[in-house]
């Protein structure tokens, strides 16, 4: 047995099966042995877990880490730091960085970047060159550095003749292709959801069916060629409906959707704070309802952040002129536990967050190995990757937009406590977060 260097004392372990009082010692990066009470050897490091959960670490499938190109926003090690904070020990860089992650090049100098970061980094590949939509881009090279999700995430691939040819390719290299749902048509101009608030704040609005149209066109498509389809933060009661019945039909399509789409409705628009601004945007209560819903009945697959950091100059501007998007690294676990521990027990929480991201993203064990990258999301179990998140349900996080690892500060949680608080997490057996403080 390697040397324990670590010892969380007193927590509860999330196995997929339930919960148990299990003290865990951890040596050489994995976990070394559960048991209801372990003596730790000088020189162990001792963690209080007291109260605490302790789960596999978070896995995020969209996060948004701006570099290249967007620095002043997001690096790599801030948007890394935010992730820890959060408990995840592993996120996903979506590629609509400048340039884009389209290329084997760009792709090694973003996993250069995360090396030493206190999460790990993989990277989504762009679908098509610089995410323009016109060509593809070079799949199968990017696919030999262990990508193993593509997406032109921040647009959609209008195309349709070309989103089927990109199918038919990534199934036969063994990727998966995830879509922003958006018919650009469609939401031409709008800067949040068409409904009441739209036409009473007078904004432009963008409708359900520019989301649903896509998702539906999609799901034809992966009925056609076989290819899995992942669709990315899903915000409309239509596309849960649509997801649903594709999965009962069998067909390989996977979703998630993002925790302010479980919160936050278009009335919060109603002063004009561009912090609100996201895509997809902010829907109605029967939206919010239906995607709660989707995550409890296991349509959705996955909470994922959609982390999408902007410096503070460029959401100081009127509403519509905003880029959209919101951070959401420290705030994930916390509010999903609020909104959906009446529902769901622990372990489907953990499940959402971590398992089956890590299985849609090739984190898993032999798909990580692989990839060069640790295994994520997998059950504590001896012999496990030591890649954990500590959590006290009975605690509180208050929003402080000071404390934010984020380079940015574009909230929309500011001054709010929700349920739950992150105490600690672990990475590769190394504690870089204890009692709520980033180590590195």
């Amino acid at each position: 047995m390697a040397e324990v260097t670590l010892y969380l004392r007193g927590g509860t372990v999330v196995t997929p099966e339930g919960t148990r009082r299990l003290d865990v010692a951890v040596g050489d990066g994995t976990v070394v042995a559960l048991a209801e009470s372990i003596d730790p050897p000088t020189g162990a490091l001792v963690l209080d877990a007291r109260g605490c959960l302790i789960g596999p670490g978070l896995v995020d499938l969209h996060t948004h880490l701006r570099q290249p190109g967007r620095e002043e926003a997001e690096t790599v090690e801030s948007g890394a730091r935010a992730a820890a904070l959060g408990g995840y020990t592993a996120v996903l860089a979506m590629p609509n960085t400048e340039p884009a992650i389209d290329s084997a090049g760009v792709a090694r100098d973003v996993l250069a970047l995360g090396r030493t970061a206190p999460a790990e980094v993989a990277v989504a590949g762009a679908i098509t060159v610089g995410r323009a939509g016109r060509a593809l881009a070079p799949l199968g090279e990017l696919a030999e550095l262990g990508v193993r999700i593509f997406t032109d995430d921040g647009a959609g691939v209008q195309d349709g003749a070309l989103m089927r040819r990109a199918l038919d390719y990534a199934k036969g290299i063994g990727v998966t292709l995830a879509q922003h749902c958006e018919d650009e048509n469609l939401a031409a101009g709008g800067a949040m959801h068409e409904g009441g608030w739209s036409s009473r704040l007078g904004l432009p609005g963008i409708p359900a069916a520019a989301e649903e149209s896509m998702v539906a066109r999609d799901i034809q498509l992966v009925r056609l060629t076989g290819a899995p389809v992942h669709f990315l933060h899903l915000s409309t009661a239509g596309s849960v409906e649509l997801v649903r019945l594709a999965k009962a039909e069998g067909l390989p399509v996977t979703a998630e959707a993002a925790p302010h789409h479980m919160l936050l409705t278009h009335a919060e628009v109603e002063g004009y704070d561009p912090v609100f601004k996201v895509n997809p945007p902010l829907r109605a209560e029967t939206d919010v309802a239906a995607v709660i819903a989707g995550l409890c009945d296991g349509t959705i697959d996955a909470v994922a952040t959609d982390h999408a950091p902007h410096a503070p100059e460029a959401k100081d501007v009127p509403f519509d002129q905003a880029p959209p998007g919101m951070l959401g690294l420290q705030t994930a676990l916390p509010l999903a536990w609020q909104v959906l521990s009446p529902t769901l027990r622990p372990e489907r929480i953990f499940a959402l967050m971590s398992a089956q991201p890590a299985a849609i993203a090739g984190l898993t064990l032999s798909d990580a190995r692989r990839a060069g990258h640790s295994a994520h999301g997998g059950p504590v179990e001896v012999g496990a990757a030591a890649n954990l998140c500590v959590f006290d349900p009975l605690a509180s996080t208050v929003v402080e937009v000071a404390r934010l690892a984020s380079r940015s500060r574009n909230t929309p949680f500011a001054g709010r406590t929700f349920t739950g608080a992150v105490r600690h997490t672990i990475l590769r057996g190394e504690p870089v977060v204890i009692d709520a403080v980033a180590q590195r």
